[in-house]
């Protein structure tokens, strides 16, 4: 695919097309998810500018293709798609397992600060949490994929053990929520 024109003008109404052409409201919850999805992509380049350990950096760059993928499913009603598979959360889990095993256990709530790079893992995670609950709302009125349910729900995991991970790799102390 070639863009050769950013502006089209079509979207001047407040609607805009999704892939099979038709037009739908830009506050539609399908395009609402397809944006925090695109946030969270975002999020995740501002993390890898930061240059985390190359553990995570591999895996994040995937990541993005992968959410790229995911928004291009959710931009069609097409159920058939399979960019997203059970083969990407599979990988997300054997990758949460493996930093994990290098982690001491949690026994408390820990806050979501630290490093400039640990501080933008947790952010990305939150951004993460707010796209999987815009999908649930689309799924509550239309069809979709419940791989990609599955696929958010794991990558949050994922960032926040990456977030752990991270921390305990610059020696860095956890810090505790003060109850």
């Amino acid at each position: 695919m070639r863009i050769t024109k950013v502006y089209t003008k079509t979207g001047d109404n407040g609607t805009t097309s999704l892939s099979d052409g038709s037009r739908v409201k830009k506050n539609s919850l399908r395009i609402i998810s397809i944006g925090s999805v695109d946030e969270l992509n975002a999020s995740l380049g501002m993390v890898l500018s930061t240059r985390p350990v190359e553990i995570i950096s591999k895996l994040l760059r995937k990541i993005q293709n992968d959410l790229f993928n995911l928004g291009g499913e959710i931009s069609t009603k097409d159920l058939n798609l399979k960019l997203v598979s059970i083969d990407d959360i599979k990988l997300l889990e054997e990758s949460i397992n493996e930093l994990n095993s290098d982690l001491p256990a949690l026994k408390e709530f820990i806050m979501p600060r630290g490093t400039d790079i640990v501080s933008r893992l947790h952010f990305s995670r939150t951004i993460c949490r707010r796209a999987e609950v815009d999908l649930v709302n689309l799924s509550q009125i239309e069809k979709i994929n419940s791989i990609h349910l599955m696929y958010l729900n794991r990558l949050s995991d994922y960032l926040f053990v990456s977030a752990r991970y991270q921390n305990n790799y610059d020696e860095n102390n956890e810090i505790f929520w003060d109850k």
